[in-house]
C-alpha cells in the first residue's frame, strides 16, 4: 500500500502511527517532497468518485486562495490547484492493494485495517 500527505499533518502522523502498531506495510510520500503528478491526481479523483472528494475545500489553503482560483471550478481546475497546492489533496490518502482509495483517517477507513 502507498500513503500520501505531509509529515507535519496531525492526522497523517496519527495514521501512520495507527497502521504502524497493525504491522501494515506502507510506503508514505510527502507531498512537499514529492509532488503528485497528473496522472495521479487525475486518477485519485476517478476512484474518489470527483475532485469534490479529493480537495479539501475546509482548510486553510483552500481559504487562502484567491477567489479567482477557485471560481467556476471545474474537474480540470480543480485537479490543476491540487497539484499546485499539494495540502489541498484530503490527508492521508492511501492507495489500497485492491486498487481502491481513501481519504482521511475515520474510523470507517481505519476498520479497513
Amino acid at each position: 500500500m502507498k500513503a500520501y500527505g505531509l509529515k507535519k499533518c496531525t492526522t497523517c502522523q496519527n495514521a501512520l502511527k495507527y497502521l504502524g502498531e497493525r504491522k501494515v506495510k506502507l510506503t508514505f510520500t510527502d507531498h512537499k517532497e514529492t509532488p503528485p503528478t497528473r496522472e495521479q491526481v487525475a486518477r485519485w479523483s476517478k476512484a474518489l468518485g470527483g475532485w469534490e472528494k479529493l480537495v479539501n475545500r475546509a482548510g486553510y489553503t483552500w481559504r487562502g486562495l484567491e477567489p479567482k482560483e477557485t471560481k467556476d471550478l471545474t474537474e480540470a481546475k480543480a485537479l490543476a490547484l491540487a497539484m499546485k497546492y499539494p495540502s489541498l489533496i484530503r490527508r492521508p490518502l492511501i492507495e489500497h492493494q485492491d486498487g481502491t482509495v481513501t481519504v482521511g483517517f475515520s474510523d470507517k477507513v481505519k476498520a479497513l485495517f
